[in-house]
This record gives C-alpha cells, sequence and structure tokens, in this order.
C-alpha cells in the first residue's frame, strides 16, 4: 500500500505555496494555541512525524522535543523543510511514504501528524493508524491535527464518492486546478476511529483546526 499518486503530485506542485494558509489573520489565535499544545505534548519526547511537509510543525515541535525524525514522500517539501532553523543535532529529515514507513517497531515516544488525517482515503484509515502505531514505545502520546470545515472559509466541497470520502477543487499558482481528497471528520468520528487501539483520547475542537490526541 503507498500513496495516491495525485496526492503526491499536488504537494510537490504546491510545495512553494504551502505555509500560505498558516498567514491568514483570523487562524492565527488557533494556531497560536496549537503550536503551544505540540510544545507542551512533546516535552522531551523522541517524536516521529508522518507527512510533515515543509516542517512547519516539525520546527513547532524541535523547540521542546529530545529529538524528532520527521518524514514526508516528496522531496519538494522536505527541501523546504531543510532550510528551516532547526537544530540538525536533534531533528533528521527523511524521505518516506506514510503507508509504508521503514522504522523499527516500539522507537518513538511521541507521533506527530499535521494536516494528513484528512487525505486518508476512509477505507485505508485504519490500515494507516495501525501502521503508524507499530513504531511508539508503550505509553507515546500521538497528537494529529487538521482541519475543520468552515462554511465561507474553506474551500466548497466540490463531491462526495460512493465510499463518503469529500473533495475540494484547489488552484495553484502556475492556473493548474486539483481535485483533491479532503475529508473533515467529526468528534464521534476521530472517536470511532481509534476506539479500539487508543487509550486516554482527547479531542479539541477549535474554530478553525481539530486536534486528536491519545496513546496507542
Amino acid at each position: 500500500m503507498t500513496m495516491d499518486a495525485s496526492i503526491v503530485s499536488y504537494y510537490a506542485k504546491r510545495a512553494a505555496e504551502y505555509e500560505r494558509i498558516y498567514d491568514r489573520p483570523e487562524r492565527r489565535e488557533d494556531l497560536r494555541r496549537l503550536r503551544e499544545f505540540v510544545e507542551r505534548t512533546f516535552a522531551g519526547a523522541h517524536v516521529f512525524e508522518v507527512a510533515c511537509g515543509t516542517g512547519y510543525w516539525t520546527e513547532v515541535a524541535a523547540r521542546s522535543s529530545a529529538a524528532i525524525v520527521a518524514t514526508d514522500i516528496n522531496e519538494e517539501v522536505l527541501a523546504i523543510a531543510r532550510l528551516k532553523l532547526i537544530n540538525t543535532r536533534r531533528t533528521m529529515i527523511v524521505r518516506a511514504d506514510a503507508y509504508a514507513l521503514p522504522f523499527r517497531p516500539q522507537r518513538f515516544t511521541g507521533g506527530l501528524c499535521a494536516f494528513w488525517w484528512s487525505h486518508v482515503p476512509k477505507s485505508r484509515l485504519n490500515r494507516f493508524l495501525r501502521g503508524f502505531h507499530r513504531i511508539f514505545s508503550p505509553g507515546a502520546r500521538v497528537v494529529f491535527i487538521d482541519n475543520a470545515y468552515v462554511e465561507g472559509s474553506s474551500a466548497p466541497i466540490s463531491r462526495t464518492d460512493e465510499h463518503g470520502d469529500t473533495y475540494q477543487m484547489r488552484g495553484l499558482d502556475d492556473g493548474s486546478r486539483h481535485e483533491v481528497l479532503k475529508n473533515f471528520p467529526t468528534e464521534s468520528e476521530l472517536r470511532a476511529a481509534v476506539h479500539d487501539m487508543a487509550t486516554e483520547v482527547r479531542v479539541e475542537l477549535l474554530q478553525y483546526y481539530w486536534a486528536l490526541s491519545y496513546v496507542p
């Protein structure tokens, strides 16, 4: 099982534009709260991050963690992540497929995944989570962060497929248009997704984002 080629291509092309979403003034307070949450949660932890993109959240987690390994499948976004002011003695950035992580079991004490859950098809979510959990030691804390759907702020849903996955149409600076899978789970759906594989489950719903944390 590997990542869908269309989503890989989209984010490769979007690499230079990706962090503009964090510049929206109305989202700053939510982002401040999430940054504080990530720093606090991973203080002293050995963190693994999947789908790190351009390293925005890698940089946040690296402020307090003992060490962090951040991965993504796209060299285009990883090149940007490597340019950030991250302590290279404690931070490793590696190319890896989110569905086939090449790391030994029970290695990490913290897990971070920001803005990737929404791109995982519902039919693949359980398998993705079980593969992700494999690399964490007992008692590790895992954190997912992603978008909430906000009418008038989020791109409209363009369609829903037969599996219940939703999609958006997105444009890039080069004029290209892309249909992107983007799911917006409810709190009950988040809890149901991990109910048989996690303890200490916590969900925080902000105006523009949600955060899910638990111990796998």
